[in-house]
């Protein structure tokens, strides 16, 4: 690579970083136009059992990123003497599924429920043969009936329910928005119309222990994006997130957020119509892109979608 053109594009914005917060670490890369990385970081953190409930608190998130970064700016001044001021584009990818409720005023209503617990069997069996269609334990609608069967308060005030890429790329942007595959973790979505499947939202709504809370399900998620959809832009708050000592510059262009297995299937060219890959990480799954819908409800083959939108069984 050219050191001197890699410097001025870092000077230009002429960048794209990426931020992916995995099971066990969170890490940042920042790569020019062709793709190349100039510099990768990362930052090891761990899940923690916490009343039964696997979670990260989500101040741990902010020190990691605010760690990543430091670093990250850190390699670019040691490897081509300049300052990342102003990044052209920013993309965030973590773990998908879980449950992160907020209330109209931004709190959290509840510790962060993260996909490895399986504490919501009695609400995905229901919405499984409510549906028609398989809800794995981890998935988000899952968590969030469960907290209905089970009477928690905070349910009432729930005012936005999303993941944690849709979390931080919420605090950098301020959009409440998803890329189309995570949120396929969360609800059901229809591949025509890219968005959840309005017969399921209308039945879930229709269940008389939901019917007495104050908000609709459609109003709380997020708006599935497809890729290439514009996510908004870095706020000037969403940078001092980044960069505490305020040389990063509001403006970057942001992408849908995803989760990791979208960008699972990206890495390896897996979004086509009968493709597939399979990830070996904290858990081992495969990844096969649908030509046409299952015939039959299988409880071992999730259906999400690729970055896309196209359906994908994951087992």
């Amino acid at each position: 690579m050219d050191l001197k053109k890699n410097a001025e594009a870092i000077e230009a914005g002429r960048t794209a970083l990426g931020l992916e917060l995995g099971s066990t670490n969170i890490k940042m890369v920042l790569v020019n136009e062709a793709c190349e990385t100039l510099a990768s970081t990362s930052y090891g953190w761990e899940n923690q059992l916490e009343n039964g409930i696997w979670t990260y608190d989500l101040a741990k998130v902010w020190l990691g990123i605010e760690d990543a970064f430091h670093s990250l700016t850190a390699d670019v001044q040691s490897r081509y003497h300049v300052e990342i001021k102003t990044i052209g584009s920013i993309g965030i990818s973590a773990m998908m599924h879980g449950y992160l409720p907020f209330d109209k005023t931004g709190k959290q209503l509840a510790p962060f429920r993260t996909w490895r617990n399986n504490i919501t069997g009695e609400s995905a069996a229901k919405l499984t043969e409510l549906f028609g269609f398989n809800i794995p334990q981890r998935w988000s609608i899952a968590h969030l009936y469960q907290a209905i069967l089970n009477g928690e308060e905070h349910v009432k005030d729930i005012a936005f329910l999303t993941t944690l890429a849709g979390y931080v790329h919420w605090q950098l942007s301020g959009e409440k928005v998803l890329g189309i595959g995570d949120a396929s973790g969360m609800f059901p979505i229809d591949e025509q119309t890219g968005t959840y499947d309005a017969a399921m939202m209308e039945a879930f709504g229709g269940l008389d222990e939901v019917k007495r809370y104050p908000w609709k399900l459609a109003d709380i998620l997020p708006k599935p994006l497809r890729a290439g959809k514009a996510a908004g832009q870095l706020t000037k708050e969403g940078a001092w997130l980044l960069d505490p000592t305020g040389k990063l510059q509001p403006g970057a262009l942001m992408a849908p957020p995803e989760g990791d297995a979208g960008t699972g299937m990206v890495a390896t060219n897996a979004v086509r119509k009968r493709t597939g890959n399979i990830s070996v990480g904290t858990s081992a799954f495969s990844m096969n892109v649908l030509d046409a819908p299952l015939k039959a409800v299988h409880r071992d083959i999730d259906i999400v979608t690729t970055p896309d939108g196209a359906p994908v069984a994951m087992v």
